[in-house]
């Protein structure tokens, strides 16, 4: 005989079909795509203590850039080389465009959420990318600078 757990069982979905949803799970995203953003930082801190979640590292990037070797001062001085890998960093924010550049930050970093985005602005001085080419870095300066962020290339 079979269990009830096993009538339960849907069929599995065809490959490239869209996915059907159970009505509570649609009815949980409806509600949750409607919160504030405070209060889906509410929502996210009521979860973690909850569900006992402990904070991670706010995001995975790639650490500081290495040092440039030094130059003893007794050797002639090199020409100097024109930089290549550039560090966007952001150091300050316009308060009344916090929620704009939060957002901005959101799309710009690779898997970070608005919480993480808002905790992220909030802790400035702060490396949004490294490493990366002048004319990709001067393209992120001007998108934060425009949505209210003060940026450095180093």
């Amino acid at each position: 005989e079979y269990s009830s757990a096993a009538e339960q069982l849907q069929e599995p979905q065809v490959q490239g079909s869209e996915k059907v949803y159970p009505p509570k799970i649609e009815k949980i995203v409806d509600e949750i795509s409607q919160l504030t953003l405070l209060e889906v930082c509410d929502l996210n801190e009521l979860l973690k203590t909850r569900l006992k979640i402990k904070d991670g590292p706010v995001m995975a990037m790639a650490g500081p850039a290495a040092a440039a070797p030094k130059e003893e001062d007794d050797e002639e001085v090199a020409p100097k080389r024109e930089k290549t890998a550039f560090t966007v960093k952001l150091v300050k924010f316009d308060d009344a465009k916090k929620i704009t550049l939060i957002k901005e930050l959101k799309n710009i970093i690779p898997d970070i959420n608005l919480v993480q985005a808002k905790k992220f602005v909030e802790a400035v001085p702060q490396i949004v990318k490294a490493d990366i080419m002048k004319e990709e870095a001067e393209k992120l300066k001007a998108s934060i600078e425009a949505v209210g962020g003060v940026v450095e290339l180093e």
